[in-house]
């Protein structure tokens, strides 16, 4: 299984992602790049909004997918609550940096419309200014569970020189 690996070490930001070698296809069932749920992460509809997370949920996006991992975030500035979707459930390890209800954060993705609700497919989930969760390349999208080693290299060193 798949784990959160400390990567970077940045003046007062501790940096996480993840990473994955080898993937076995049933731990990511309906994630894989190019699926018809990675296809909803548009990059045009970037977004990013500071709030509280109010719940922590396991999540099927659409049918037949491997379970997920979800965040309800109330937003600071019109109060609502928001689903962010962080990606499969076994990459994504909330208590490897700490991240609980009731935890202040930033989070950073796209808007997509997934199974008839709107959510935010997160590219990272920033902690107290000190710890940040990355689960896509902001850019384009990328999942980190999809990436090879070399790709992989490639974002500890771009996230070195942040």
């Amino acid at each position: 299984m798949a784990s959160f690996v400390r990567f970077a070490v940045l003046p007062f930001l501790a940096v996480f992602c993840l990473f994955a070698p080898v993937l076995a296809a049933d731990n990511i069932k309906g994630w894989e790049r190019g699926g018809a749920y990675d296809k909803a992460y548009d990059p045009k509809e970037a977004d990013s909004f500071k709030g509280r997370v109010e719940d922590i949920l396991e999540i099927v996006p659409l049918p037949g997918m491997d379970k997920g991992v979800a965040l309800v975030v109330r937003d600071k500035k019109d109060n609502k609550t928001e689903t962010v979707h962080l990606g499969p459930k076994s990459f994504v390890d909330l208590e490897s940096i700490g991240l609980r209800k009731g935890d202040s954060v930033k989070v950073t993705g796209v808007w997509a419309s997934i199974g008839g609700k709107e959510v935010v497919m997160a590219s990272k989930v920033k902690k107290d200014e000190k710890l940040q969760l990355k689960v896509r390349r902001t850019k384009d999208g990328m999942p980190w569970w999809s990436m090879s080693a070399d790709e992989l290299a490639k974002e500890r060193k771009s996230a070195d020189d942040d």
